[in-house]
């Protein structure tokens, strides 16, 4: 049964968190976290590149965001590059090497054996098999994988189901779980980034986005702060309008940006480089989110100039999380 519509994700999530703090159908307490949960949920969003919480209490990470998406489009899943922008992801390394469950992008661009590039599959099957098939799947849960209580790191996400009808890319997302105060709002943005990034590839409009969970579930530890943003109708402001990201892009724009943000990382990629990469306009926002972050976390105050080049979409997002 399909749930609402929403054209938005900022109310998508407001509802949801709503739903599952009022309406939820059991307590329980799997590996001792104590959560509200409902079972067999699904939800649409009608205008997928909309992925964006304007909730003031929230103070969204687009930072982290971004760099989880490409994490995804990197192949890897190595903890050095994510735990940069997230330091807490360490905790779920079970070598402090890799995230062998959270780190899509190895199964994405690397599954199994033969290291099947399962996003260049679905990308010529919709533009050179049939783009009406119903097997343009990305399979992410393995059944290797170790799902005793002694692995702190499996996959939340089953697979991503990507359909093309009239010539607008649909993606379908099939969770077995799903923590929807935290894990949600990372997860529907890189899927919906990815589903972009394919029809980007493919030449196409981008459709609808239907998050289906199996678990929906909010923990006790943040029980609290989901109840503080539903008593909050504080926005961020909307200045212009929601990036969209370019037609054309394709693995060489991805591999340069990597490259450029793991100079940014090490410090070797100056603000005043980044005015000479070859790359759209968009992209070179993407960078100069990484570069902000990097002022930030080596102590420097948020930039005002760069503030003032980076579209303004951005600009509220880093102020509300970063003063």
């Amino acid at each position: 049964m399909m749930h609402k519509h929403y054209t938005n994700f900022t109310s998508l999530y407001r509802d949801t968190l709503h739903k599952i703090c009022f309406e939820y159908e059991y307590v329980n307490s799997p590996r001792g976290n104590k959560e509200r949960e409902l079972i067999g949920f699904n939800i649409r969003l009608d205008n997928p590149p909309d992925r964006f919480c304007l909730s003031k209490i929230r103070k969204q990470n687009i930072v982290f965001n971004y760099a989880e998406a490409l994490w995804y489009l990197s192949g890897k899943n190595d903890l050095a590059f994510i735990s940069w922008y997230a330091p807490s992801m360490q905790r779920y390394s079970p070598d402090g090497i890799s995230l062998p469950g959270t780190g899509y992008g190895a199964r994405l661009k690397n599954f199994g054996a033969d290291t099947l590039d399962q996003i260049e599959r679905v990308i010529d099957i919709l533009k050179n098999d049939d783009p009406d098939s119903k097997r343009a799947v990305l399979q992410i849960f393995s059944a290797e994988e170790d799902l005793y209580r002694r692995n702190i790191d499996v996959s939340c996400t089953l697979g991503l189901q990507l359909l093309l009808r009239e010539e607008k890319l649909n993606m379908v997302s099939y969770m077995r779980a799903n923590d929807a105060y935290v894990g949600m709002l990372n997860d529907i943005f890189s899927f919906t980034f990815l589903q972009e990034y394919i029809a980007a590839r493919i030449g196409c409009k981008i459709g609808h986005y239907t998050h289906q969970v199996g678990s929906i579930h909010v923990y006790e530890s943040t029980h609290e702060r989901a109840l503080e943003l539903l008593n909050s109708n504080e926005t961020i402001p909307q200045p212009g309008t929601v990036p969209l990201m370019p037609i054309g892009t394709s693995p060489t724009t991805i591999r340069k940006l990597l490259e450029y943000e793991s100079e940014i990382r090490s410090g070797l990629l100056t603000f005043n480089d980044m005015a000479n990469l070859n790359l759209t306009t968009y992209w070179r926002d993407v960078l100069m989110l990484f570069w902000i972050y990097r002022q930030i976390k080596i102590g420097n105050a948020l930039p005002q100039k760069a503030l003032e080049i980076i579209n303004p979409y951005y600009q509220p997002f880093l102020i509300n999380r970063w003063g």
